[in-house]
């Protein structure tokens, strides 16, 4: 099985969102093998907790154009790590040190990783 298009467009529309409000280091997982619960993890990377914080209301905004709004949002007191459950997409917004000590990737480098159509550098 693989990821649902409609999961791979939201997932592209969520990186996109996330690059505009400078989000870092974005990678994407089709978990769809590995989990019944979602099809895709995207991870992005975010410099500090003001940052996470504009990136998750952007992946947000950019997500409600496609009537998606997430089922669970998680962890948006401290902005450090903001989870945000989309059924089909789960988005991990973290703060850069959170992201190298958990180290998602790690996790999950047996899935096939998604190419997203983004460019970071701007």
């Amino acid at each position: 099985m693989t990821a649902t298009d409609h999961a791979l467009e939201l997932t592209q529309t969520a990186a996109t969102a996330a690059v505009d409000k400078l989000g870092q280091d974005l990678v994407a997982y089709d978990v769809s093998d590995q989990l019944a619960i979602t099809d895709v993890f995207l991870v992005v990377t975010a410099s500090n907790e003001r940052q996470v914080g504009a990136v998750v209301d952007g992946i947000e905004e950019a997500l409600r154009r496609h009537d998606a709004r997430p089922v669970r949002r998680e962890g948006d007191r401290q902005l450090r790590w903001v989870l945000l459950d989309y059924l089909d997409l789960v988005v991990h917004v973290q703060h850069t040190e959170e992201r190298r000590f958990y180290a998602l990737e790690r996790l999950w480098r047996d899935c096939p990783r998604i190419q997203l159509e983004v460019d970071e550098r701007r």
